[in-house]
């Protein structure tokens, strides 16, 4: 018989309007012969509005470039999502001291094909820490984060104070409130604490 789609829609309703769902991948074309791809009209069709891009796992997994990543960008901003875009170093990098150069680079990209700032967010990762428990310090993140807000301004003057860049290394209930009192700082991006009950502590502690 023929396939019958699922409501998936119906636990986004019952959410409270300051909660957004987003989804962690998108394609950046329209529709065509791209199998196992997801389209934003697929996920405005779930409801979610906002869109992860740009993750450590897309990057260093499937091989997705800078290039391909600011594509995706441009093409889920012009569809009307939000994106959460991520930047970040490997330890490779972090070890030769190319951080700065590394980060500016895949934000330049991205910076290239944003015009609405108000639909984006950056959230940095610091690759060589996610998983491992080896959090950067605070002071380390606050570094790169200024260094962002000044690669910005730089580029997009007029917009940078509203310009949120979140944080997403292993980010626990014993780091939380240290680096979310960074001025630089702007909120977290959860992985694997998501999923866990200190999940609720962090958020307390934003």
């Amino acid at each position: 018989g023929a396939l019958q789609e699922v409501p998936v829609d119906t636990e986004v309703q019952k959410l409270d309007p300051k909660i957004a769902v987003p989804v962690q991948n998108c394609y950046k074309v329209t529709n065509g012969a791209f199998t196992g791809e997801i389209s934003p009209g697929k996920i405005k069709d779930c409801r979610a509005r906002w869109v992860v891009l740009g993750h450590s796992e897309r990057r260093h997994v499937f091989g997705e470039s800078d290039e391909q990543i600011g594509q995706k960008v441009a093409h889920a901003l012009a569809e009307l999502l939000g994106v959460i875009t991520c930047i970040g170093k490997k330890l490779d990098a972090r070890e030769a001291g190319i951080t700065k150069k590394v980060v500016f680079e895949q934000t330049k990209v991205i910076a290239d094909k944003v015009k609405d700032w108000s639909k984006v967010i950056l959230a940095y990762e610091p690759v060589w820490d996610i998983g491992t428990g080896k959090t950067a310090t605070p002071q380390k993140a606050q570094e790169v984060q200024k260094k962002l807000q000044g690669c910005l301004k730089s580029n997009i003057s007029d917009v940078v104070q509203s310009t949120r860049i979140t944080y997403g290394g292993s980010v626990t209930r014993v780091t939380c409130k240290e680096l979310a009192s960074q001025p630089d700082v702007d909120g977290f991006l959860l992985g694997g604490a998501s999923l866990k009950p200190e999940f609720v502590d962090i958020n307390a502690k934003q």
